[in-house]
């Protein structure tokens, strides 16, 4: 059986391969793929895998432009971190859902769904059906991470981040705790996803917590400084000139 993977978190590309492999080891992934530019080329070129597993929110968008593009015959199951997107649309057209972090128990229920349905497959309109969906969550926000310490995966949600900080190509989730997780996430990404009523990115590497920001405070050439509430760190929290004035704004609620 081959199976193609669009999924842009590496992590979560890794654990769902490991899990793959665990159910079946006859199964091959052919590719792992981290974009839409990526996958329609890849789906354009090559014949179609037996089964898609595809994350909704890739690197440069919405996997469902995906479907604009390459006119699909095979069953997709999607992986997402988002808990409200259209399930009773994914449940009409026989398509799986799994939320992340992706279990062992949650595949097998999928894949025991993909057996029953690939013999008599009927593929949908995913085009029109896609764009129905995609118009139904243009507000959502990403409410939780996988992140990375050593070997450790561990499941974050979002109201337990304290900041996000980059330091070169390296993003890092730092919680209210000061623990540091490696996230594969750029910070351009992060400011997209993350709801704006809560977040906001400070500088060129620097996106803070609202609920976290203890105090305010004037700093020199016309920037702002911040400190963040019962967190021991020899970082800084520096809001950049050129952010200032939308930093007041968003501040004030």
């Amino acid at each position: 059986m081959n199976v193609l993977i669009i999924e842009d978190e590496m992590l979560a590309a890794e654990r769902l391969q490991l899990l793959l492999q665990s159910y079946d080891p006859g199964i091959k992934v052919l590719a792992v793929l981290d974009s839409i530019e990526d996958s329609v080329q890849w789906l354009n070129t090559k014949p179609h895998p037996d089964l898609i597993f595809m994350d909704i929110q890739l690197s440069d968008g919405q996997s469902f432009d995906i479907f604009n593009q390459v006119r699909l015959h095979k069953p997709v199951i999607f992986t997402t971190a988002y808990d409200q997107y259209a399930l009773d649309a994914f449940q009409h057209l026989s398509i799986d859902y799994i939320l992340k972090p992706v279990t062992a128990e949650a595949l097998a229920n999928a894949m025991r769904k993909y057996q029953t349905l690939s013999s008599g497959f009927v593929p949908p309109n995913y085009s029109h059906w896609a764009n129905q969906v995609k118009d139904s969550m243009q507000n959502r926000h990403k409410d939780r991470f996988l992140a990375k310490v050593g070997t450790r995966t561990f499941f974050i949600q979002t109201d337990e981040v304290a900041y996000f900080t980059a330091d070169n190509k390296t993003v890092y989730l730092v919680d209210k705790e000061g623990n540091r997780f490696i996230i594969n996430y750029s910070i351009e990404k992060l400011e997209t996803q993350l709801d704006p009523y809560y977040f906001f990115r400070i500088n060129r590497k620097t996106i803070v917590y609202s609920k976290m920001i203890d105090l305010v405070k004037p700093y020199y050439n016309n920037r702002l400084k911040l400190s963040i509430k019962n967190l021991k760190t020899d970082e800084e929290f520096i809001v950049s000139r050129e952010r200032v004035s939308a930093f007041k704004k968003w501040a004030d609620g």
